[in-house]
């Protein structure tokens, strides 16, 4: 994180980096090219930029970070829908989770704890889909065989494409954030 005596104009360039990162994740939601899906389903890129973003983050800013994504997740998933699960639970459980684990020190911030923590978060996003789902009152057999898949497709997934993400961001972050001589 910046500190106060960083220039205006270094921050103004970090957030619009990490925006940009951001828009980039979110316009990726949408985007099926040759080999990026296992049975239908794509990589979770808001959940990749979540757990990159909350890795050296405090744990209330995750959570509402968290919470945000999911509201942007939900206005661009459902229309002329009353009644949907929303994505809001499980992206602000996997942020402050997240955000645990490195205040912690369970975790090295390398590429495959990353990797490693973007499978399990992924899981836990698709679990409290299928939670919501059960309490709404969709039929538990089909909800759960189905989420076995889903879970499984989105965390292989979302692990192996989070270094794309990851990776440049951090090495920005550190850049950004190493003060000059």
């Amino acid at each position: 994180m910046l500190d106060r005596n960083t220039s205006l104009s270094k921050k103004l360039l970090n957030w619009g980096v990490t925006l940009g990162s951001l828009l980039a994740c979110i316009l990726a939601m949408y985007t099926r090219f040759p080999g990026m899906t296992l049975m239908g389903i794509a990589p979770n890129w808001l959940l990749i930029w979540l757990v990159a973003w909350s890795v050296n983050r405090p744990v209330f800013l995750s959570v509402m970070v968290g919470i945000a994504l999911g509201m942007v997740q939900d206005g661009m998933t459902f229309a002329d829908v009353r009644v949907a699960p929303t994505h809001v639970l499980g992206l602000a459980i996997a942020g402050g989770i997240t955000s645990l684990l490195q205040k912690q020190r369970y975790v090295q911030e390398d590429f495959i704890s990353i990797a490693l923590i973007v499978f399990g978060m992924a899981v836990i996003v698709e679990t409290m889909h299928a939670v919501q789902l059960t309490m709404m009152g969709a039929k538990i057999d089909n909800v759960w065989i189905l989420q076995q898949r889903i879970a499984l497709s989105s965390a292989i997934l979302s692990s192996l494409w989070s270094p794309v993400i990851y990776f440049p961001l951090s090495r920005w972050w550190r850049s950004i954030a190493r003060p000059k001589d």
